[in-house]
């Protein structure tokens, strides 16, 4: 890490450890800001997204329908970007036990890790606020049983990390967190800072946590992921979201060389206002993106009621693959709780009313698909 990049005081220090390298120690939270029209703007875009969003989630019908491909959605982009390769279509015909060809067991199990840990921290929240022992108990559930003997899940880090391009060391590293003892004392001022209510407006202050958790740094491995999961269940903890709808994976996915450099500029320059912006152009963004999908869906779920009206077992599984779009008959059966030939039928009247379609040609175990449903759920942002 050149300590010579490292120039704006406010943002933090510099520091030499014993073992001869630098690392930074970032400055307690908040910093001095100042608000000017673009910043103003920005947040006053991004508060009325992020409402829409939320007056939204309270009139679903049935919000599951919507959290359980929007949560798994996450999950996918949110490990693409530390380099895990499972798309949405592998999470979920694993998820109706038809393996995914070619595709790492590893893979998908940090994906699903990162789902249980997110269901984990909303039922959590109702028992515990956001604070270090509750970051401690997402962590243990993301990292469970995940490749790599040095991860030591729900533990913060003992030995010093560093963040470069593969193969990089601590002497050329793009950037060194604050050595242990250091991190601690940051981790302590971190978790006053999250408590604060008062001070500032819940999405900037949304923002500057997750800058400062992620240049603490203090677990050796999933950092990112659990900084991403923190984005949402501070939204809900401060009743900004009524569903866990807004996820800012994909946006980050889309831009991620951006996210990156905005963070490494808020240490290096205490360039603070880009990181803002990037921030909430992207609650912006994501929030509009979250609200035209959850029409659309919505949209499908009247329509193929409409077609399968009279046909009770087949209207229930309606429901279910808008909730998880591929489906086999032995699934069916499962979730409706009837025999296999009914939930044989119900799959078909589906199938004639053009909601599922056979996929693979397999002649056992047949997988059907709710293709308008999957088209809507993976469509890029700018196709919404």
């Amino acid at each position: 890490m050149d300590p010579a990049r490292f120039h704006a005081s406010a943002a933090g220090r510099v520091v030499k450890t014993p073992g001869g390298f630098y690392a930074f120690v970032p400055a307690p939270l908040p910093p001095k800001l100042g608000y000017g029209q673009d910043l103003v703007l920005a947040l006053s875009r991004a508060d009325a997204a992020l409402s829409e969003l939320s007056i939204a989630g309270e009139q679903l019908p049935n919000p599951h329908l919507l959290i359980a491909p929007y949560l798994r959605q996450e999950a996918v982009l949110s490990s693409r970007i530390e380099g895990t390769q499972t798309t949405l279509s592998e999470l979920l015909m694993d998820e109706v036990a038809i393996a995914p060809a070619q595709r790492d067991p590893g893979d998908l199990r940090e994906v699903r890790n990162y789902i249980e840990a997110l269901e984990y921290g909303i039922a959590r929240l109702s028992e515990l606020p956001l604070s270090l022992r509750f970051v401690r108990e997402l962590h243990e559930r993301l990292m469970q049983g995940v490749r790599g003997a040095h991860v030591t899940p729900g533990e913060f880090r003992r030995s010093q990390n560093w963040i470069g391009p593969p193969g990089s060391s601590l002497a050329n590293a793009t950037y060194v967190p604050p050595p242990v003892d250091e991190m601690n004392k940051a981790l302590n001022d971190w978790e006053l800072f999250l408590h604060d209510r008062t001070s500032l407006p819940d999405l900037v202050q949304c923002a500057l946590v997750h800058e400062h958790f992620e240049a603490i740094h203090p677990f050796l491995d999933g950092n990112g992921r659990v900084g991403r999961l923190l984005i949402t269940l501070f939204l809900i903890e401060r009743r900004r979201l009524t569903q866990p709808l807004l996820y800012l994976s994909a946006y980050i996915e889309a831009h991620r060389s951006d996210y990156y450099d905005a963070l490494l500029r808020v240490r290096t320059e205490g360039d603070w206002r880009s990181w803002l912006l990037f921030f909430l152009r992207g609650v912006q963004e994501t929030g509009v993106h979250a609200a035209k999908q959850a029409r659309d869906i919505i949209g499908i779920r009247e329509e193929y009621r409409r077609k399968v009206r009279g046909r009770p077992k087949a209207l229930a599984l309606v429901d279910e693959v808008l909730r998880s779009p591929y489906v086999t008959v032995a699934e069916a059966q499962r979730v409706l709780g009837v025999s296999n030939p009914t939930a044989r039928t119900a799959v078909q009247v589906l199938v004639a009313a053009g909601l599922l379609q056979e996929v693979g040609g397999r002649r056992w175990r047949r997988l059907y698909v709710a293709r308008p449903v999957l088209d809507i759920l993976e469509a890029p942002m700018s196709e919404l």
